[in-house]
């Protein structure tokens, strides 16, 4: 699908590509913040906290095209255009993205569709769902007691039709974080465990990481494919592999404050 070219002589906006982080609102950039509460249009993804929409101005114009699996609201060809087509009617257009934009965010893709129109653009980065997660739930992504490296991948299953290569990812000293890996939890362990990662490997998922909401499922490789299908579990999530997820038990402070700030109101009913 072609993008829309206007005039060149119209006057264009500028297109803000902005990281929303994993759900706190307090965890947005100051820079983020700023520009969130003064634009003109917002074009949101799905993963993006309602603490977070609630910043957005009155008057300004609000958009959905977030993509979940299987939940598309909107193609990233029309995603595109809507951007460029703002841009050309709307002093400060925000692209407000969960996470950071340059990670597992396709950011890269919409910026050079606005190259290819002359959009004038900033990137603002945001904390990755890996980084506020792992916080969050107390697991060091690395440690020098267990690991000595971390590894960021998707949990699509195939790339260009190829299954993925699990050896890749199956040694004991590395930290694996998986995006978007809850639908393809049994294949995800069926290839590690295939590829020698031990059954007895630590194992987290946690959910709605930062906010009042997180949950975090802790188990091993061995049962992950039983912890993906456990009901109380909510989108989005992310997975956790390796050593480092035993310090959640010691390190938890958020769902222990969580916790402790819930235990007064079941007292009083």
């Amino acid at each position: 699908m072609a993008l829309l070219h206007l005039s060149d002589n119209q006057v264009k906006g500028k297109v803000y590509l902005l990281g929303a982080g994993p759900g706190d609102a307090d965890l947005l950039t100051v820079k983020a913040w700023r520009l969130l509460k003064s634009a003109d249009v917002v074009l949101y993804d799905a993963l993006v906290s309602d603490e977070i929409l609630a910043l957005i101005p009155a008057n300004a114009e609000k958009i959905k095209v977030g993509k979940r699996a299987g939940k598309h609201s909107a193609a990233q060809a029309e995603i595109n255009r809507l951007l460029v087509t703002k841009a050309y009617t709307r002093a400060k257009v925000i692209r407000l993205k969960g996470g950071d934009p340059f990670i597992f965010g396709r950011g890269g893709e919409e910026l050079q569709a606005l190259i290819e129109a002359n959009i004038e653009f900033e990137v603002v980065p945001g904390i990755t769902a890996a980084s506020g997660a792992s916080a969050y739930a107390g697991i060091p992504l690395t440690h020098r007691d267990f690991v000595r490296s971390v590894t960021f991948i998707t949990g699509h299953c195939q790339k260009d039709g190829q299954p993925v290569d699990w050896h890749y990812y199956a040694q004991a000293d590395n930290t694996l974080v998986i995006y978007m890996g809850i639908i393809n939890a049994a294949t995800i362990q069926q290839g590690l465990l295939a590829a020698g990662r031990s059954a007895a490997t630590p194992v987290a998922i946690i959910s709605k990481a930062s906010t009042r909401e997180q949950r975090s499922f802790i188990g091993t490789l061995g049962e992950l494919s039983q912890l993906a299908q456990t009901a109380e579990l909510q989108m989005p999530a992310l997975i956790i592999i390796g050593e480092v997820v035993t310090l959640s038990s010691q390190l938890n402070w958020f769902e222990q404050q969580l916790s402790q700030q819930a235990l007064p109101q079941l007292l009083e009913n």
